[in-house]
């Protein structure tokens, strides 16, 4: 099987590092023309002359924007569907703050609501114009194993992220009679500053070491490691080729065989 992406446009969110950085470049890898988005102007320019060049068509480009404040995004990422169309869409952001639920209140929520959901939907509304018109279209949310079984101490991104898998299954269904697909990753521990922080946090409020903490969680996953941010993008070059073309609709967990462990 040979991924071969080249002319299609994709976006992807918070790739600078991590996970989206790990999806863009091996979407740009098969060939596709990648739209990065974060909110740090300076990374994105690094990063993204960082990306693979396959061919002379190829070309990479960047949008700041900050999930944290969606008016400010809405304005954004109007303008840039004003002059931009694209075939891959990979919804992701970073994460609302670590915490108990007894610790957070409504105006958390609605915070965690603002970055999760409302980014994703706006985004998404705006796609698929033009994936239904040309009749073919990709969408992947990044998400998490929290959908299916509620992580310790992450109560906003636990909370949130259900709902945007339920919409997504809702959409789904609505959108397929025009070749468009929406699938759900469910991930799993990432070697990511994501990871990093949430670690840090865990152990300031439990009073345990970092490293215990860290190999607490790859004791729990099957393959005994954390993924890599490549291996996610793998799974979404997947899921954005043609060879998945009848899959849609899908929560994928991507998490070395944790999920068999609930």
């Amino acid at each position: 099987m040979n991924i071969q992406l080249n002319s299609k446009n994709a976006l992807v969110g918070a790739a600078t590092q991590g996970i989206g950085a790990g999806i863009a470049t091996e979407l740009a890898k098969c060939g596709a023309n990648v739209t990065v988005m974060a909110r740090n102007e300076e990374k994105l320019k690094n990063f993204v002359a960082s990306l693979p060049v396959l061919h002379e068509n190829q070309k990479h480009q960047y949008l700041v924007a900050d999930f944290s404040d969606f008016e400010d995004y809405k304005k954004i990422i109007t303008e840039y569907f004003k002059n931009n169309t694209i075939d891959i869409l990979v919804n992701n952001s970073n994460g609302p703050d670590p915490g108990v639920a007894l610790d957070k209140n409504v105006d958390d929520y609605q915070k965690a609501f603002d970055l999760l959901f409302k980014t994703v939907c706006e985004t998404t509304s705006l796609a698929l114009p033009y994936m239904i018109k040309q009749n073919n279209g990709r969408i992947i949310n990044v998400s998490s194993l929290s959908v299916k079984e509620p992580i310790a101490n992450l109560a906003l991104s636990n909370s949130i992220r259900s709902a945007v898998i339920a919409w997504s299954k809702t959409l789904s269904i609505e959108v397929a009679k025009h070749n468009v697909t929406i699938n759900n990753i469910l991930t799993g521990y990432f070697d990511t500053e994501r990871i990093k922080n949430m670690i840090s946090h865990e152990a300031q409020q439990s009073g345990r070491s970092e490293d215990e903490i860290k190999k607490g969680r790859e004791d729990k996953i099957p393959m005994k490691r954390l993924g890599k941010p490549e291996e996610y993008g793998h799974l979404v070059s997947f899921l954005a080729s043609k060879y998945a073309s009848y899959i849609t609709g899908t929560s994928i967990p991507l998490d070395g065989g944790l999920n068999n462990t609930y």
